[in-house]
């Protein structure tokens, strides 16, 4: 049976990949998210719905259009493929059965916005409020439900006081640093401290952490390989997000083993 739901979890995501892919090219550009259809940029010919299943119709097809043959960015179907992953592992890890299949639409959710709001912030530098701002009413109700669910009203309470922190804590940076990281990276990290905060305190602190040191990291390897200079603008988002699903994956592990090894 669990293994029946992961599969229907995962289709699930390569729908959603699917309208994420529409929503990553058409938000940025002010565009309606529901019309008109898709269609080829070239031959302007409407994408046929056989020609529309998730990654299947890419590979079918070859990766080019049906009809003039312009070839299709591989992106649409890693996009669609990578929500699908992120799905499963959200499934993983709350689990499919009660209780924690209460926290599974809060983190679907989680994972859907990230990978529309990190392959936008790479392609125009933005984290749109469209997404973001909704995301705190979304996610905390969502959550809320969940804490209804297993009747841990702690974890909201938590979740809200991480909401404060990591929002303060990045307000105080921006306006320390106000070249270093955009205000909407402050409103982001309100909602990814809501999410960690509710999942823990350890899941906070190092999801928090993950973020500057896989960002730093990179941002070194682009200066040594002198692919960016000092002065070069990185997009921060992609790795709030990307530590923000280490913090919920791994967070409380590597916090309860950072404090064991501590004290």
């Amino acid at each position: 049976m669990t293994v029946l739901l992961l599969v229907l979890v995962a289709v699930l995501g390569l729908a959603v990949g699917s309208f994420l892919n529409v929503v990553v090219w058409r938000l940025p550009r002010g565009e309606s998210l529901a019309s008109p259809p898709s269609a080829c940029p070239r031959c302007g010919h409407a994408i046929r719905p056989r020609d529309n299943v998730p990654v299947l119709s890419w590979l079918l097809l070859g990766g080019r259009c049906r009809d003039c043959r312009t070839p299709i960015s591989v992106r649409y179907p890693l996009v669609e493929a990578a929500t699908a992953v992120l799905f499963v592992l959200a499934g993983l890890r709350f689990g499919l059965e009660p209780p924690g299949l209460w926290a599974v639409p809060a983190f679907l959710y989680l994972a859907a916005v990230s990978v529309a709001l990190a392959l936008i912030d790479i392609d125009t530098h933005t984290l749109p409020n469209r997404i973001v701002l909704p995301s705190y009413v979304v996610g905390g109700v969502l959550l809320a439900v969940a804490s209804a669910g297993t009747g841990d009203w702690a974890a909201l309470l938590r979740g809200g006081l991480g909401l404060v922190v990591l929002w303060v804590a990045y307000f105080a940076m921006v306006m320390a640093y106000p070249r270093g990281m955009g205000f909407g990276d402050v409103k982001l990290a309100g909602v990814l401290g809501l999410y960690l905060g509710w999942v823990g305190w350890g899941a906070l602190a190092v999801g928090a952490f993950a973020a500057f040191a896989l960002g730093g990291v990179f941002a070194l390897g682009l200066l040594l390989t002198r692919r960016a200079g000092r002065k070069s603008g990185i997009p921060f988002g992609p790795w709030m997000l990307l530590g923000a699903g280490v913090g919920v994956a791994w967070g409380e592990r590597l916090w309860a083993l950072y404090l064991g090894a501590v004290l």
